[in-house]
């Protein structure tokens, strides 16, 4: 069972997810803006957050940016929030997030999605680095190199990129992408996996003549170096 601190300004709506987390056996400190919970992460360490986005002051996406310039993917970020667009999925994960859940959610979701988070920050996942034709993959620093140019990437774009390197020459479909990556059946109407593999895209094949991610018209995505 995992440290949590929970930041949700609804008393009533964190009072029920406290209750729900603790029936878990999880520890939970609770935070009512981002400026309150800021200062009880400087003081303590907890293995995961949960944020709400809408809060007064600081809101959580920018609380999820504070937290990630100053301590890294230390602990994993679940974003809790009643938007649930393409555009709000984007802008929680590109804040630093690794994952996002839709109010109303049921907490046999929450955990779930919490134990899949607590054993990739626990080492679960793979150490080292992967490599597909001239790109390398560190899996420690969470940055892709291909020739001389190094690249930023965010916590999704990680997700996204370590899973085709891991999967190198297997045509994965958008659906078997968003339950493996994003642990979990968006709408199928959403376009969030092109939106992700177009800026993984652009980060690693759009400089270079030999592209690595193709697409397989129809189906899905391919990545491997031809």
């Amino acid at each position: 069972m995992a440290r949590i601190i929970l930041v949700e300004d609804e008393i009533n709506i964190a009072s029920f997810i406290e209750r729900g987390l603790i029936e878990f056996g999880h520890e939970v400190c609770v935070a009512h803006d981002g400026a309150e919970a800021w200062e009880l992460i400087r003081k303590d360490k907890f293995q995961l957050l949960i944020l709400d986005i809408i809060m007064p002051g600081m809101n959580g996406l920018e609380l999820c940016k504070l937290y990630r310039q100053n301590y890294g993917f230390q602990s994993p970020v679940i974003m809790l929030t009643a938007l649930g667009t393409t555009e709000d999925i984007v802008n929680g994960l590109e804040a630093g997030a690794d994952d996002y859940l839709v109010k109303p959610f049921s907490f046999q979701e929450l955990e779930a999605r919490i134990k899949a988070l607590l054993r990739r920050s626990n080492g679960d996942e793979l150490i080292g680095s992967l490599t597909c034709g001239d790109l390398t993959l560190n899996c420690v620093t969470r940055k892709a190199r291909r020739g001389e140019l190094e690249m930023e990437l965010t916590v999704k774009e990680y997700r996204l990129l370590e899973y085709f390197m891991t999967h190198q020459g297997v045509m994965l479909s958008r659906s078997v992408l968003l339950k493996d990556v994003w642990d979990k059946n968006f709408d199928t109407n959403t376009n969030v996996v092109d939106v992700y593999v177009n800026y993984l895209r652009t980060k690693i094949d759009k400089l270079f003549d030999n592209k690595l991610i193709h697409t397989v018209v129809g189906m899905g995505y391919i990545m491997e170096a031809q």
